[in-house]
């Protein structure tokens, strides 16, 4: 697979979208799934970045650290303010909980792990879920594949004969949308799909997703072939339990990514959170005081 990368960026982008409308459409799906698992469990390299979460009652960014144990986040604005010393204090309190009780951390790490699995099983399911075509070309982007570099487009819609194996997979059968494909990479730079129908689960016993549901997910390649989700967009609404509403509208960015050590422990990644966010605030203290400065009537000093 290294050596068909390799071989790939040698040649122009041209040559190799033309070579890529001659492999059948779940053909490529395949090939981008196939290395995106093994991207996503043998890569070993961390992260911290940046989520900025909009949802219909809040905007909220929080600074996240990834490390062994299991991801750290914590809140660092909230409707484009700052959070103040006592709310900052809560989100550290918040941290050493799971730095204090292994027991929450195992729980923590388990929710993740499963988490995962319910991705990758989605993933999995890409190639045989639906049918594809080919839909033309896009640009890639610093935020959608590589700034650039030509993604292939490919229009998808519910295959008949697919039958999911698991409720997880069960949303796919009513889903139709499209793929953007690195076919150099072999990544999937965005998916974007729409429930046509209502979607039951458990025999519509367990509960339902109505018809009209979406859901957005876009990657990037953040350096040195390191591809992380840079957008993420849900949109659902249905009920659980035949009884309880289910009303899900969240957007994410993802942003300001830098590689971190990849053992961190928990309690580490905490102690690295706290040190971001102090250098972090103490620069807006300072750009803010150089602003208000500035502002001053004429005659005053102005520093440079």
């Amino acid at each position: 697979m290294i050596a068909a990368i390799v071989l790939a960026l040698a040649v122009p982008v041209c040559w190799a979208a033309n070579q890529a409308q001659n492999v059948p459409p779940a053909e490529l799906v395949r090939r981008a799934v196939q290395n995106e698992t093994s991207a996503n469990t043998g890569s070993g390299v961390h992260f911290m970045f940046k989520d900025r979460r909009q949802t219909t009652h809040l905007t909220q960014t929080k600074l996240i650290v990834e490390t062994r144990d299991a991801t750290a986040g914590m809140v660092i604005e909230q409707d484009g303010r700052l959070l103040t010393p006592q709310q900052l204090q809560a989100e550290e309190a918040r941290l050493e909980n799971y730095v204090r009780n292994p027991e929450e951390l195992n729980r923590k790490r388990k929710q993740e792990e499963e988490d995962a699995d319910r991705t990758e099983r989605i993933l999995k399911a890409l190639p045989d879920a639906f049918l594809y075509e080919l839909d033309g070309t896009a640009n890639g982007s610093a935020a959608v594949g590589r700034a650039g570099e030509d993604l292939l487009r490919l229009k998808f819609r519910p295959n008949p004969n697919y039958t999911p194996p698991t409720r997880v997979e069960q949303v796919l059968t009513g889903m139709a949308g499209h793929l953007l494909i690195d076919t150099k990479e072999n990544r999937v730079a965005e998916i974007d799909g729409a429930l046509r129908k209502d979607v039951g689960f458990g025999w519509g016993i367990l509960g339902h997703l109505d018809r009209g549901g979406r859901f957005l997910v876009q990657q990037a390649d953040v350096g040195d072939h390191h591809w992380e989700v840079t957008h993420m967009e849900l949109s659902f609404t249905g009920k659980i339990l035949l009884f309880k509403k289910l009303n899900i509208r969240s957007t994410d960015f993802f942003f300001d990514f830098h590689v971190v050590p990849p053992n961190l422990t928990f309690a580490q990644g905490v102690d690295l959170l706290k040190k971001q966010v102090a250098s972090e605030q103490a620069s807006n203290r300072h750009t803010r005081g150089n602003l208000i400065m500035r502002e001053r009537p004429c005659g005053e000093w102005f520093p440079s």
